[in-house]
């Protein structure tokens, strides 16, 4: 869940460094946008999946 959160903080600085006035290649800064909304898409559908590597299946 860790994971999730920091991929959600990340998108959310990302979105403020597209949106500040001050922003530079604003080309780039929408691909890496793009590219951070499908990194935390994917993150959320593992959450809400449940697909954890620190999952135990033990039996007991």
């Amino acid at each position: 869940m860790n994971k999730t959160l920091i991929s959600i903080l990340m998108f959310g600085f990302l979105l403020l460094f597209i949106i500040s006035p001050f922003a530079g290649l604003a080309s780039l800064m929408i691909l890496l946008l793009f590219t951070a909304f499908f990194s935390l898409a994917s993150n959320i559908f593992q959450a809400i999946i449940g697909s954890s590597d620190t999952n135990s299946n033990s039996s007991g």
